[in-house]
């Protein structure tokens, strides 16, 4: 018998480390479109519809749904696929899945991600009237008022707002189950898994409050607001949704600067920043952002080795003057003379023998300044 799956979209390098992303009501897995492809560079990116909505069946769920129940059908999808433990993040009722799997599910868990939404959404009575209401007279009284529930005065996507109309009432009505039984208040503190909490400022749907709530609540939970957002913030606000998550899933930068003058020493960092000229600044806050505070800070090689492949590059290339900078680089990252001599040695082989004869006059010079008083 075939189980029958969410709708979904995998992008990104299939070994990559998996992240889930989980819609809002009434929208489809569109509302990450200006999200998913920046992340899928570095990720395995799934992002799935709920029932009715989108491409997904409506009768995955049926009346008196539960958030339980959604989390139980994404936890499918990852089994299908074959992801045992992924990273999520989910919008408004995506964002509650997200809550509830953390909550329930931890060990599938890397970090959690919730965005515009809250731990509890007002109550059981709006949303079993809503779910009442749509069943009888359909969307498109809901679809009317779309754009101020999920965006600011000025802003829209067609393409969600189109989703929200095509959606099927019976499975929209009941995720308005799901939403109107939700509360893990409770259970909020019980949560170990990192998590980012994100609120649009003009969200009226899921206001700041709300998720300070959970903030407060989660151990180390990191909350982030977002000015011009409203509920829809993947929509509204992209590339700061981008950064936010790229932050909690691969860890903020380290400090470039600070590691910049650990390795090339202040005087030599003093000098380049006295030469800065506007036309050069930017070209400044690469380096220091992405070779020092990307690159030189990842710990999965040692200063000193990533100072060998330095050298060996800079041989290559034939730059000395970058060489005799690396040189006196090496030796603060705990080089001896010689294995600098061994490294530019091996470049002998592999650079050619004149690249080399180069590299250990340039080293030379440098390793000799050393010992002068």
């Amino acid at each position: 018998m075939t189980v029958q799956l969410l709708n979904h979209l995998d992008e990104g390098p299939a070994s990559a480390p998996p992240l889930l992303l989980g819609p809002s009501l009434g929208t489809s897995y569109a509302l990450w479109d200006a999200v998913a492809p920046e992340l899928s560079s570095g990720h395995r990116v799934v992002r799935w519809d709920l029932p009715g909505h989108g491409g997904s069946a409506a009768d995955l769920i049926g009346p008196g749904a539960s958030v339980g129940d959604l989390a139980a059908l994404v936890l499918a999808l990852a089994d299908a696929l074959g992801i045992e433990r992924f990273a999520y993040a989910g919008v408004s009722l995506g964002g509650a899945v997200g809550l509830h799997l953390a909550v329930h599910h931890p060990e599938r868990l890397s970090s959690l991600a919730v965005i515009c939404s809250s731990a509890h959404f007002g109550g059981a009575t709006p949303w079993r009237e809503r779910a009442e209401r749509v069943c009888r007279e359909g969307l498109q009284w809901l679809v009317e008022s779309a754009d101020a529930r999920w965006f600011t005065p000025g802003f829209t996507v067609p393409r969600l707002v189109r989703d929200h109309r095509e959606a099927d009432p019976e499975g929209y009505a009941a995720c308005c189950d799901a939403l109107a039984a939700f509360d893990l208040r409770e259970r909020l503190s019980g949560i170990t898994v990192p998590t980012l909490l994100v609120a649009g400022r003009e969200d009226p749907a899921t206001p700041p409050a709300h998720l300070r709530e959970i903030a407060d609540a989660v151990p180390g939970a990191t909350l982030l607001e977002l000015p011009g957002a409203s509920h829809l913030a993947p929509a509204q606000v992209p590339k700061a949704v981008v950064a936010a998550l790229r932050t909690q899933l691969d860890g903020a930068p380290g400090s470039g600067m600070a590691v910049r003058r650990e390795v090339l020493g202040d005087a030599h960092v003093d000098r380049a920043q006295a030469r800065q000229t506007p036309f050069t600044a930017r070209f400044q806050d690469f380096i220091s952002r992405y070779a020092w505070g990307e690159i030189w800070t990842d710990p999965t090689l040692s200063r000193r080795e990533r100072s060998m492949i330095t050298l060996t590059a800079l041989v290559v290339h034939g730059h000395y003057d970058e060489l005799a900078m690396h040189v006196r680089a090496a030796r603060r990252n705990g080089q001896t003379p010689e294995e600098i001599g061994a490294v530019l040695l091996q470049t002998a082989v592999y650079c050619g023998v004149p690249a080399a004869n180069s590299a250990f006059a340039t080293a030379q010079r440098v390793l000799a300044e050393e010992e002068t008083p």
